[in-house]
């Protein structure tokens, strides 16, 4: 491997012009990219720049937004069977863009299903149609395109990132796309001499070894980023240490989950030997697999986004609080309303809806054995169409559950004013959000008057604002009799198809059991009964401890309950809120 490295960082601009002409180069080896950024200007640049690069060009299939499985993978021609009255197969849009692009727009909403249809046909290089009395397969290679044009935590589909080599960020570049300098007849020498480009093992251990300290746990990491190294190796018309550094910034970079460790200076100079090298000797001198590593990683290091760190250290997940932020309730599935999810095999009954297109394609195949059957010849056409009952398909629908959250609060003892004012802030603060999340709010109290229903679910801001203001106060903590109504709550929830969720603030102390009777051990037994109930009805749920220091018996109930546990002693309407979101967002 020559020496030498180029010490000089590349602006962003230039990377991204340098990841289109190594695409360029080798489209279905290095996957493809995702372009993260505002639809239009940067993302049209960098796509109209890839073109003009690739010599001979790459046609451009665009994938529709919610494509069936018929429009994706392929399946029967309806129109072109019942004209020839035998099945004939329609190519999908993953069979026709064979040695092209696979254009996907908006694909952070992409599906996990759609997702793991386009991953399994670029591992195997080729689309199977096994449906509808069928059985074909097609060969196929793509370069996927994703536009990502997510808000905030919005990602392309795990399964899909990974198989991409380059992740680039177009929105710092502004409005102009800088160009790599290279020609479409440089492309078509450095695809010549890509096969030419071979590393040795120190190389692979090198590109491996910061995969690990970046915290990439994905095999085909490295294995792109080598390929992205022989790419740059190809253009530049021999291999280097360069190519190493390229490959691990433009590749490995973008995927790091955890920041590398930082080493003492004072111990790195006290552990490096001593050397009398003269300056010839140095530069002639190739650098060790440690040396090299040590500048590969900095090299990548320097274009980690500057916000890594601060996604790192926050402990809530992406997925919790982009749903917490929607109010996402459990799916279901329905035959009358809600989002097209499908087809499946079905009789028309309880409103279900018959999707004719479907059905005609299920009966389609074996028009000419009906036909034949019917009239005893097999050369026998009609225009008639036969269905019969096993070809009826109806209509898959989903809907996401609206959610209720019950706010189950403890109303008892002296400090019960403190907890009350933080359970009215809390759920002030929520309903301000149901407005926009279309969600609703519940709540029960509990306290030496027994357990009230004070608030029905609702969204109205003005009636839980009125019923608020008068909460009861003082005297016993009958737990488990509170646990029993918020479980009685939750099914007729469930029962209205909505989701339930159960906030309980309580110190965890209880000390009235069913039957009324005082004493904090049968109390405390109640309460774990209850709370088991209210686990086996799969019931959502967050415990918070107001007590001053936690308390253990409410860490048992949290257990029982199978809620999350969040000690708060001094809680407030708006830390309340805000673990109400985060938890319970899923």
């Amino acid at each position: 491997m020559p020496d030498g490295l180029d010490h000089s960082e590349p602006t962003p601009a230039q990377d991204a012009a340098l990841a289109a002409a190594m695409l360029a180069v080798d489209p279905f080896g290095l996957g493809g990219a995702v372009l993260r950024g505002r639809s239009g200007g940067m993302q049209e640049s960098w796509l109209a720049g890839l073109q003009e690069l690739v010599p001979d060009g790459l046609v451009t299939h665009r994938l529709p937004t919610h494509a069936t499985d018929d429009r994706l993978l392929g399946g029967l021609d309806l129109t072109a069977t019942l004209a020839a009255g035998r099945p004939l197969v329609e190519r999908g849009i993953l069979a026709r863009a064979n040695e092209g692009i696979l254009l996907v727009p908006s694909a952070e909403r992409l599906t996990a299903t759609t997702a793991a249809k386009i991953v399994g046909t670029m591992d195997t290089g080729e689309v199977r149609i096994e449906r509808d009395g069928l059985a074909q397969q097609h060969a196929t290679r793509f370069s996927v395109i994703a536009l990502d044009e997510g808000i905030d935590d919005e990602k392309v589909p795990a399964a899909l990132r990974d198989r991409l080599a380059f992740h680039l960020d177009l929105d710092p570049l502004g409005d102009r796309y800088e160009t790599s300098g290279f020609a479409p007849e440089d492309i078509r020498d450095a695809r010549a001499r890509l096969s030419e480009m071979v590393w040795g093992d120190e190389a692979v251990s090198v590109l491996c070894n910061v995969a690990l300290a970046f915290g990439i746990a994905s095999f085909n990491a490295p294995i792109l980023a080598m390929r992205a190294a022989s790419c740059s190796a190809a253009l530049r018309g021999s291999a280097s240490d360069q190519d190493i550094a390229n490959a691990a910034r433009l590749v490995l970079a973008p995927r790091a989950t955890v920041l590398p460790p930082m080493e003492d200076e004072e111990v790195q100079e006290q552990t490096q030997p001593e050397r009398n090298e003269s300056e010839s000797d140095q530069e002639q001198r190739q650098p060790t697999d440690a040396e090299l590593q040590d500048v590969v990683l900095a090299a990548a290091q320097a274009a980690i986004p500057p916000n890594l760190l601060a996604r790192l250290l926050d402990k809530r997940s992406v997925r919790q609080r982009r749903d917490a932020a929607k109010g996402a309730g459990a799916e279901q599935q329905t035959v009358r309303r809600g989002r097209p999810a499908g087809t499946r095999r079905g009789t028309l009954r309880n409103g279900a809806r018959l999707n004719v297109l479907e059905t005609l394609r299920a009966a389609a195949p074996w028009q000419s054995l009906r036909a034949q059957s019917r009239t005893g010849s097999a050369t026998a056409s009609s225009r008639r169409i036969v269905v019969k009952p096993d070809d009826f398909r109806v209509r898959r629908l989903k809907e996401k559950r609206e959610t209720v959250t019950v706010f189950v609060v403890d109303a008892s003892g002296s400090t019960a004013l403190h907890r009350l004012a933080e359970a009215k802030g809390a759920v002030e603060l929520l309903l301000a959000d149901c407005y926009v999340r279309r969600d609703q709010v519940a709540l029960i109290a509990f306290g030496g008057r027994g357990t009230e229903l004070l608030l029905p679910p609702t969204r109205s801001l003005t009636r839980a604002r009125r019923r608020l203001a008068d909460l009861p106060g003082g005297g016993g903590t009958p737990l488990a009799d509170a646990l029993e109504q918020a479980g009685v709550l939750a099914q007729a929830i469930k029962r209205k198809h909505q989701t339930p969720a159960v906030v309980l603030l309580t110190d965890g102390r209880p000390n009235l059991s069913r039957d009324g009777r005082k004493g904090r051990e049968a109390a405390e037994a109640d309460a774990v009964d209850a709370a088991g109930m209210l686990r086996h009805d799969g019931v959502a749920a967050l415990l918070i401890d107001t007590s001053p220091r936690g308390e253990q018996s409410a860490m048992r109930i949290a257990e029982a309950v199978g809620a999350q546990y969040v000690a708060l002693p001094h809680a407030d309407a708006q830390s309340v809120s805000q673990e109400v979101r985060a938890r319970l967002g899923n």
